[in-house]
């Protein structure tokens, strides 16, 4: 009997771990969102609204051009995925499929460029930028965004092309497609659910990142969605309610994303299932 208790109690402190770090907090955005101005203030701290307003979500779009900010940065996120995805997809069938001399430095090279914090290749970058005539510009920022999700996107295009047995591409060519038809009409679609969590993964960093846009983005109507954020809490005065509300309409797109594409990121993920 003991022993069938035990891994229930297990099972029922980790939901509650899991509840207290990931559910309460997005909990707690969502109700401060609801909550008028004086009751945030409240003391004792109160964890639910009696009187749940919408003012925060007006204000929002009252105080700062969020709307601007909101289609900056689905332009951004949208435009750098895709342009970060093709190139993942080309390179990581290369890298997949072909043998040459430089291939393993290469996907070495890969990998450690992921170690490379942003801020070191920072001024240089803007240098460069900034002679091109590309500071304060949406189209720097895709350009940034391709570059830094690529190197990621292909290490993982690579796996999932590794997962898909050679004998399929083999049989095509015998049946008389060359090697480009043979990518695209037998390849690439069996990757689909892999190009999908590609997708997802390099749209929801893209979404969320911060650092790089506050450096390039020098005027209100190029902010993107965090660097708006970022500017609610710099003005004096925040209102978290407003800001609050903020959060809560960033996270929207992140969570349509991954509620629209989970079955294709589950089955990228365990394609392995495919055999030589």
């Amino acid at each position: 009997m003991k022993k069938k208790i035990f891994p229930k109690v297990i099972r029922i402190i980790l939901l509650s771990m899991f509840f207290v770090f990931a559910i309460f907090p997005l909990y707690w955005i969502v109700i401060t969102s609801l909550k008028p101005t004086q009751e945030i203030y409240s003391f004792p701290v109160r964890y639910w609204t009696n009187n749940p307003t919408f003012f925060g979500y007006k204000r929002l779009f009252e105080f700062v051009n969020f709307k601007r900010y909101f289609v900056n940065s689905i332009f951004v996120s949208i435009g750098a995925s895709f342009v970060s995805t093709i190139f993942a997809m080309l390179s990581g069938y290369i890298l997949s499929r072909k043998e040459f001399k430089w291939k393993y430095p290469i996907i070495l090279f890969l990998f450690f460029s992921q170690m490379i914090p942003t801020y070191l290749i920072m001024v240089p970058q803007y240098t460069m930028f900034s002679k091109l005539n590309l500071i304060n510009k949406l189209t720097s920022l895709i350009i940034i965004y391709s570059g830094f999700g690529a190197a990621f996107s292909t290490i993982m295009a690579k796996g999932f092309f590794d997962r898909i047995p050679k004998s399929i591409e083999e049989a095509a060519l015998i049946d008389g497609c060359n090697e480009i038809q043979s990518l695209f009409k037998i390849t690439i679609p069996l990757m689909l659910p892999g190009l999908s969590a590609i997708l997802s993964f390099s749209f929801v960093n893209n979404w969320n990142e911060l650092f790089t846009a506050v450096m390039f983005l020098n005027t209100s109507d190029k902010y993107t969605v965090p660097v708006g954020l970022y500017s609610i809490v710099s003005k004096a005065g925040v209102q978290w309610n407003v800001l609050a509300a903020g959060i809560v309409i960033a996270l929207l797109p992140t969570i349509i994303v991954f509620a629209i594409s989970q079955k294709y990121i589950i089955a990228g993920l365990t394609q392995g299932s495919l055999k030589d």
